[in-house]
C-alpha cells in the first residue's frame, strides 16, 4: 500500500516512495483516464503558476505556450500550487481511509496549511480566503475537544475515533451558505475518480467534498455537476454527450434526490458556448460559475487537452484554478497519453500523481463493496434546519470582479486588491433531514461502507 507521511516527517512529495498496487489494472483505458484526470489538473495547475493573478490584456501580449518557471510565485517550470495540493491530500484521504471520511479530509487539509503538507514548496502558499476561513474554523473546533478533554497534542486530535467523534457530536462542515469560491472545485477529481463505478454515490460525494470548505448550494452543486461529468468521461461518453444540453436530464437518476441548482443547470444547458470566449463574458476569475463556465468554455471549442489547457489560461486572472478545473474533466476525456509528454516529463513529482491514481483505480468504489448494505440517504445535511428558513437563503452571484469571498491573497509584493462580492437572496427547496446513518458519516464516526 502507498503510505503517505505524516506532517511533522517533512517529506516532499517528490520524496514519497512510490508503491504501485500489484496487480494490473482492471481495465488499462479507465486507469489511463484517471491519470489523465489528475495529471491534466496538476498540469493546468502548474501551466497557470506563473501567471496567476496577470489579467487579461497582459496575456493577450504575453500569451502562455509552456510551462515556465518564476512569474507570481518564483516556482520552477513543473511546480503546482494550492490546486493539487488540496486534490493530493484528498486522494490521500479516500486511499489510506480507503473510503470517504471528511474529518480525515479537513485533517490533510490543516496540515497542508500549518505544515505545508503535500505541497510542492513544502510550504502552504496561494490559498484563497473562504479555505483558510473553513481550515481555521475546523482548527478551532479541535482545540474546543482538546480543551474539554486535555488533549495534549494535535496528532492526537486529528487521529480520534469513529465512536470519539459520534460522541462530541463534531461537525466537520466549516462553512456557510454565501461562500461560493472555487476552491470547491479545484481539487474534485479524486472523489468523482474513486467513486465511478456508483455514479449516483460519486456526485452526492462530490457535493459533500466541496462543502467542506464551501457552503453554498451553488458551490455544492457545481461540484455535484463537475463530478458528474467526470464519471461519465471515465465510463467513456462522447465530448459532444458531455456537453449536450440534455446531459443533466439524461443523467437525472445520478441526481436523485434533489435537483441541480437553477444557475448550474443554465451552465449545464450550455450557457459556457460562447464562441468568442472573453469577448463573449467568458472570465477566469474566483467565483465558481465564473470558473465552471470557463472551464467548460476551454474544453467545448478546443480539440485537444493542450490546446484547452493554454486557452483556459489565457483568459487570464485566475489561471492556475481556471486550468485545473479544466484539467481534470479534459484529461479524464482525452487520458493521459494524449497530455503533452514535455508537460507531463517536466511536471513535479509525476511519479507520485500516477501512483495515486493507480491506487485509485486499484480501490475505485464498485457496487459488491455496497452490497448488502443500507442505501446512503442523499439528502443534503446543513447546520442549521432549512425548514427554519422558510425556503429562503443568502446567495453569492459573481461580481464585475469575480469574487464570491474566496480570493487568494498575492504575494506580499503585489496586494490583493479585489473588492467583495455582494450577497443576493434566492430561493432554495427544503431538504429532507437525513438518516442518522448518513449523520454520523458525514461527522467521520463511520466508514462509507458501513
Amino acid at each position: 500500500m502507498l503510505q503517505f507521511p505524516l506532517p511533522h516527517e517533512k517529506i516532499l512529495p517528490s520524496d514519497i516512495k512510490i508503491v504501485r498496487p500489484s496487480s494490473h489494472p482492471s481495465d488499462p483505458t479507465v486507469l489511463d483516464r484517471i491519470k489523465g484526470s489528475l495529471i491534466g489538473l496538476a498540469v493546468g495547475d502548474a501551466l497557470g503558476a506563473s501567471v496567476e493573478f496577470r489579467p487579461r490584456q497582459y496575456l493577450l501580449e504575453h500569451p502562455v505556450h509552456d510551462m515556465k518557471s518564476g512569474g507570481t510565485w518564483g516556482l520552477n517550470a513543473g511546480q503546482w500550487t494550492d490546486d493539487t495540493s488540496m486534490a493530493l491530500c484528498l486522494a490521500s484521504s479516500l486511499i489510506s481511509q480507503n473510503g470517504f471520511n471528511p474529518y480525515d479530509q479537513m485533517v490533510r487539509y490543516k496540515w497542508w496549511h500549518k505544515h505545508g503538507y503535500l505541497s510542492s514548496t513544502g510550504q502552504c502558499f496561494d490559498i484563497g480566503n473562504a479555505t483558510r476561513a473553513s481550515i481555521e474554523e475546523f482548527y478551532r473546533r479541535q482545540n474546543e475537544v482538546k480543551r474539554k478533554h486535555k488533549i495534549h497534542t494535535d496528532l492526537e486530535v486529528d487521529q480520534l475515533s469513529p465512536d470519539s467523534l459520534k460522541k462530541e457530536k463534531f461537525d466537520v462542515y466549516c462553512s456557510r451558505q454565501g461562500v461560493a469560491g472555487n476552491g470547491a472545485l479545484m481539487r474534485l477529481a479524486p472523489v468523482p475518480l474513486y467513486f465511478y463505478q456508483v455514479p449516483p454515490l460519486a456526485v452526492e460525494l462530490s457535493g459533500r467534498s466541496g462543502r467542506l470548505t464551501h457552503g453554498d448550494d451553488v458551490a455544492i452543486d457545481a461540484c455535484r455537476y463537475y463530478g458528474a461529468l467526470i464519471v461519465a468521461a471515465v465510463r467513456g461518453e462522447s465530448k459532444e454527450k458531455l456537453l449536450d444540453e440534455y446531459f443533466y436530464d439524461d443523467h437525472q437518476v445520478w441526481f436523485e434526490t434533489y435537483p441541480l441548482h437553477e444557475t448550474i443547470v443554465n451552465i449545464a444547458r450550455g450557457s459556457f458556448k460562447k464562441r468568442r470566449g472573453y469577448d463573449d463574458g467568458i472570465r477566469g476569475k474566483g467565483h465558481i460559475v465564473w470558473t465552471l463556465e470557463a472551464a467548460l468554455w476551454a474544453f467545448w471549442s478546443t480539440k485537444s487537452f493542450d490546446e484547452g489547457a493554454l486557452a483556459a489560461v489565457n483568459l487570464g486572472d485566475d489561471t492556475d484554478t481556471t486550468a485545473a478545473i479544466y484539467g481534470q474533466l479534459a484529461g479524464a476525456f482525452y487520458g493521459y497519453e494524449n497530455i503533452s509528454p514535455k508537460w507531463r516529463s517536466i511536471l513535479y513529482a509525476r511519479d507520485l500523481i500516477t501512483c495515486i491514481a493507480d491506487w485509485i483505480e486499484y480501490l475505485s468504489y464498485s457496487e459488491n463493496k455496497i452490497a448488502g448494505h443500507e442505501r446512503i440517504p442523499r439528502s443534503r445535511i446543513s447546520s442549521v434546519d432549512r425548514s427554519q428558513q422558510q425556503g429562503r437563503i443568502n446567495l453569492v452571484q459573481p461580481n464585475e470582479s469575480g469574487s464570491a469571498n474566496d480570493n487568494k491573497s498575492k504575494p506580499p509584493a503585489k496586494p490583493d486588491n479585489h473588492s467583495k462580492s455582494k450577497s443576493k437572496r434566492g430561493k432554495s427547496e427544503q431538504r429532507p433531514k437525513a438518516h442518522r446513518k448518513f449523520h454520523l458519516l458525514c461527522a467521520g464516526a463511520l466508514p462509507i461502507d458501513d
